[in-house]
């Protein structure tokens, strides 16, 4: 089943990138990389929420209150034959069910994804390029309504370290393949580590696990889709898609870390946006349920998926 899974998610990736550069080639044929020299900074900071009352419901149900924020930032650095491209993607997501005296606040979010990534021109469309990404958590993630914290800040967190060679053929699309890369599972929380979560040896006792392997980013990002039809001028839609391969365990079973977002501009400040994360690490396991959703005390990989709909405040901006 996971092999299944795991050829479905690539299948699909594959799918989607091709037909969405495809749909692109012809309109962007002409376009060359952007030669703007200096620093390009700007970002975005989405806010959406929802709200559900209820006084003497007949037909039941239950008060609730959620609140969604994420911020994406860039700093990017152009100078002759060289390119330096940095992003900072936060989110964080709050829920609250029920009665405020006897319900607490539950997290539905939680992201930090710092990335860099340094590339020195070869042709017309490759760089030589060394890329850093960094990934965590800020604040406890329970397995409600169970209170024992299954995750932290920093377990687990994610460095990965990686030099090949960057194909951009044009503005929207870019390949990074690395055939030398290392990454680092930390889980910094005695507990966890104990239990030797997020793929950690089981017959070591350290709280960081080190990988050296192979390593491809696919990342694509569509401004205003469609120029051409007034309909598709307000939408953008960015996908970006890490396949890792462990040469010294396993090698075949590969990791997919593959994150979806669409927005829909309403206006200046309002947009509507839809984003999904789907994760698939061999190394991580997760408590297995029957059909009855009992668990069965046995665990394994699985398909981690993740969907966030949302309508609320957005605001772009671009630093001069």
């Amino acid at each position: 089943m996971r092999k299944l899974a795991l050829l479905l998610a690539v299948s699909l990736t594959s799918s989607v990138l091709f037909a969405q550069v495809t749909e692109g080639e012809k309109a962007l044929k002409d376009n060359k990389i952007d030669t703007i020299q200096g620093w390009k900074k700007g970002g975005s900071f989405m806010l959406n929420f929802s709200q559900v009352s209820l006084t003497n419901w007949n037909a039941g149900g239950l008060n609730s209150f959620s609140l969604n924020g994420a911020a994406n930032l860039y700093a990017n650095y152009t100078k002759g034959k060289g390119q330096w491209e940095n992003t900072l993607d936060l989110g964080y997501g709050i829920l609250r069910q029920g009665r405020k005296d006897d319900v607490s606040w539950l997290k539905t979010d939680d992201k930090i994804d710092l990335f860099s990534k340094f590339g020195r021109k070869a042709s017309k469309s490759w760089f030589y390029s060394a890329l850093f990404n960094f990934r965590t958590q800020s604040t406890p993630g329970f397995n409600y309504p169970d209170q024992t914290p299954i995750s932290k800040f920093m377990a687990p967190g994610y460095t990965l370290l990686a030099v090949g060679m960057d194909y951009k053929p044009n503005k929207i699309f870019s390949a990074f393949i690395a055939p030398l890369t290392m990454k680092n599972t930390f889980v910094l929380d005695d507990s966890l580590a104990a239990a030797r979560s997020f793929g950690l040896d089981p017959n070591e006792t350290g709280q960081i696990r080190t990988e050296l392997g192979g390593y491809v980013r696919l990342q694509l990002h569509l401004e205003n889709a469609d120029a051409k039809r007034k309909a598709f001028q307000n939408i953008s839609f960015t996908s970006k898609l890490d396949l890792f391969s462990n040469y010294l365990y396993n090698p075949g079973n590969i990791d997919i870390n593959w994150e979806n977002l669409l927005q829909l501009k309403v206006n200046q400040y309002i947009s509507a946006s839809i984003s999904t994360h789907l994760i698939y690490d061999d190394d991580i396991n997760i408590p297995l349920f029957d059909a009855n959703n009992v668990a069965t005390g046995e665990s394994g990989p699985r398909v981690q998926f993740k969907e966030v709909l949302g309508i609320g405040f957005a605001y772009t901006f671009k630093a001069k």
